[in-house]
């Protein structure tokens, strides 16, 4: 399983997460796709097929908005798909 980023992200969108991956699974980034790109999206996102669990980013994110799968809310659950959804649109 993955980690997520869930909306607490949104309009923060504080890279140090980015800086402290070891696989670059979280995007868009502006280090790695470009300020353009950054600025046009609402938040970061978790590429589940690239992420490894390690767990580096969850300390480092700090409005708290970064959960494993399984740890997520009822709620929050929704933002497995959304961050899936964001790559499978890129790739499209």
């Amino acid at each position: 399983m993955a980690h997520v980023i869930t909306d607490l992200c949104q309009d923060t969108k504080d890279q140090s997460c980015v800086e402290v991956c070891p696989v670059d699974c979280i995007h868009p980034a502006s280090s790695l796709d470009g300020d353009q790109m950054y600025q046009d999206t609402p938040q970061l996102y978790i590429e589940p097929d690239v992420c490894i669990d390690c767990g580096a980013c969850v300390p480092e994110c700090p409005v708290g908005a970064i959960f494993m799968e399984e740890d997520l809310s009822e709620k929050d659950r929704k933002f497995i798909q959304i961050n899936q959804d964001y790559y499978d649109k890129l790739r499209r």
